[in-house]
Parts: C-alpha cells; structure tokens; sequence
C-alpha cells in the first residue's frame, strides 16, 4: 500500500511539472500571438496610409466606356 502510493505521488509530481511546462509554452505563444497581431495590425495601417484603396465602391465607380 504504501509502495503504491509513494508511485501514485511520484506519477503526480511529474504530472505536475508537465502541466507547468506546458503552461510555461501556451503563455509564451500567447504572446507571440499577441505581438504578432499587433505587427499585422501595423502593417494593414502602413499599407492602408500608402494606399488607400485599391478598390473603389460599387457607387463611386465610373460608369463602363459603352454607356
């Protein structure tokens, strides 16, 4: 009984110092998600100030030649 409850014990520490590894890795890709985000939420704004867009409207586009 007790043998079978020093590995129970032993089982959990380890099961516990996964759970805090696998913490440790969500959280750091958390934030890379984050920054990320932010990087191509950046580069939309860049890209939106040097052009504004590409595509116009259906109400602000000219009418065909043939009209």
């Amino acid at each position: 009984m007790n043998e079978r409850l020093s590995d129970l014990e032993i089982h959990y520490m380890h099961l516990e110092r996964t759970v805090q590894e696998l913490n440790t890795i969500v959280c750091r890709q958390q934030q890379t998600i984050e920054r990320l985000e932010q990087e191509l939420r950046d580069i939309k704004n860049q890209f939106l100030a040097v052009v504004p867009s590409l595509v116009t409207p259906p109400e602000e586009e000219p009418p065909p030649p043939h009209y």
